[in-house]
């Protein structure tokens, strides 16, 4: 069984602004990213622990196509999703998050 995904605040917020960032540029190049971050969900919950840690019990797993990453924690039966950032973000951003 495929544990239940839980997304944090913080992480929709990154996910809209990124969305909105491609959006701006090109219009259909967001719907191209929601469907990255989907795929790369899915991998997740298809193999948690398949994914690098990166601090703690944070793990990271790369978008596909995009500079992005979604940090994410395995609790129990859950994957809590704490962000989406992009590769050049400053990492204290993402550590603020655990």
């Amino acid at each position: 069984m495929k544990p239940l995904i839980r997304f944090r605040v913080e992480a929709r917020l990154d996910i809209q602004e990124a969305y909105d960032w491609y959006e701006e540029r090109l219009q259909g190049i967001g719907d191209r990213f929601l469907a990255a971050v989907d795929q790369c969900i899915d991998r997740v919950a298809a193999n948690p622990s398949g994914f690098p840690t990166v601090y703690a019990d944070v793990r990271r797993a790369l978008l596909q196509r995009f500079p992005y990453s979604v940090l994410y924690r395995v609790e129990g039966d859950f994957i809590t999703v704490l962000g989406c950032f992009h590769g050049r973000r400053d990492p204290r951003t993402s550590e603020e998050r655990r």
